[in-house]
């Protein structure tokens, strides 16, 4: 359904589509994968659409434009959907959160999720080893106030960058099948959110439903967040890059495979991030090429960021693209993607599922890549792409793009 984005009746004016492909068993009552892009249908409640950000384990959720937080589909027969609204629903709906601030941006990782308020604020819920440090609020349902401290949890941001001597690495690198890693993650135990906060964060296999404010720095204000899968990067108003959670692919992009980061870091993006003219040699790895000489990645900060499964994404401020964590190379630090089918294209947004990453130039092309099990790239088929694929959909102009674990999201505008 196209949904009206404030522009009447009058001529010219634009509506405002959501699209999604790929596999979202709560949302699709056929539960087969959608493998091309098609509409979803308006919530409820006069609420329209604005932005849109891809679950992890069977739900989506959705920023509507008066800054409400908007959620639907389901997770898996253990009861993951209390992660989001707390049942089950093929009908968006929204998340009441223990704050009257409006929402501007957010993030859903396999099974946890971020959101951002207009003052900059960071709220998180869901396993309790993806909050780093805050307050969690009791139950968004009732409104009751059940606010402490998450217990061995850090309440100040360290900006130290983490060295690998410090913390040791059993994780097997960027080689490693993820398919042990979801399989394990879907046996995890979890609660729901009838649950209090104290027997929620009892256990470091539990669920804490409940949202946390992230406590951080005074004078950081956050502009951004992004989810993976047991990760999380946060972008502040001057164009830097916060990383926090599991690291053990380098997803986190601070130089090293540590398994835990239980603080907010601060991440190298810009500094650590050259390239080679060699680019058959490379592939964007960043190492020397053939004539001994690297090149420094254009832009000064980082305007986007991305979470995957195992894997990191960030665009600059000049429209370069580089990516970090498990995948071709498994790198731990910033790299640039240098693909023929990117060259001379700017990147505008960015997203990443499970194994698959989506993008959206600024000149309104869709690319996706990567794992395609289920069709989240869009492209027609199930066969997996290792460089990025333009996705074509007719008479409309896409804005954004979100990825959730097997499905895809894209927000666009059509001629009414």
């Amino acid at each position: 359904m196209a949904i009206n984005n404030g522009g009447g009746s009058e001529e010219g004016a634009l509506q405002t589509v959501l699209y999604m492909w790929g596999y979202l068993p709560g949302a699709l009552p056929q539960r087969t994968p959608l493998l091309t892009p098609v509409a979803v249908r308006v919530p409820p409640c006069d609420y329209s659409w604005n932005d849109v950000c891809g679950g992890g384990c069977g739900f989506a959720i959705a920023i509507s434009e008066s800054g409400k937080l908007i959620t639907w589909g389901s997770t898996d027969d253990l009861g993951q959907s209390y992660v989001t609204s707390g049942k089950h629903g093929e009908t968006p709906e929204p998340f009441p959160l223990p704050t009257e601030a409006s929402i501007v941006k957010a993030a859903a990782g396999w099974a946890h999720c971020v959101a951002v308020t207009e003052h900059g604020a960071v709220y998180t819920w869901g396993w309790k080893e993806c909050i780093p440090s805050g307050r969690v609020f009791g139950e968004p349902s009732t409104g009751v106030s059940l606010e402490k401290d998450v217990p061995g949890r850090h309440s100040q941001v360290s900006t130290e960058q983490v060295s690998p001597r410090s913390q040791g690495s059993r994780s097997t690198g960027g080689t490693a099948s993820s398919n042990s890693g979801e399989e394990s993650t879907k046996r995890r135990r979890v609660s729901s959110a009838k649950q209090t906060a104290e027997s929620s964060s009892s256990s470091d296999d539990s669920l804490t439903a409940f949202p946390c404010l992230v406590t951080l720095n005074p004078g950081i204000r956050i502009a951004s967040v992004a989810a993976g899968g047991r990760h999380t990067l946060a972008l502040s108003d001057t164009g830097l890059v916060w990383a926090w959670g599991y690291g053990g692919e380098g997803q986190l992009g601070l130089g090293s495979r540590i398994r835990m980061v239980s603080t907010p870091h601060l991440v190298p993006c810009i500094d650590s991030s050259y390239y080679s003219k060699d680019r058959s040699a490379t592939l964007a790895r960043g190492n020397m090429g053939s004539e001994g000489q690297t090149f420094r990645v254009p832009g000064s900060y980082i305007k986007r960021i991305a979470c995957g499964g195992r894997h990191s994404a960030v665009i600059t401020d000049a429209g370069a693209l580089l990516t970090f964590g498990w995948g071709l190379y498994g790198q731990t630090l910033p790299r640039l993607l240098d693909s023929p089918s990117l060259d001379n294209l700017r990147a505008k947004n960015i997203s990443c599922g499970a194994r698959h990453t989506a993008l959206v130039t600024e000149g309104g092309k869709v690319f996706c890549w990567g794992w395609n099990k289920y069709g989240q790239l869009g492209l027609g088929d199930v066969i997996d792409r290792n460089i990025p694929s333009e996705v074509i959909i007719e008479g409309c102009a896409p804005k954004n793009v979100a990825c959730g674990w097997w499905h895809t999201l894209l927000l666009a505008e059509s001629p009414t």
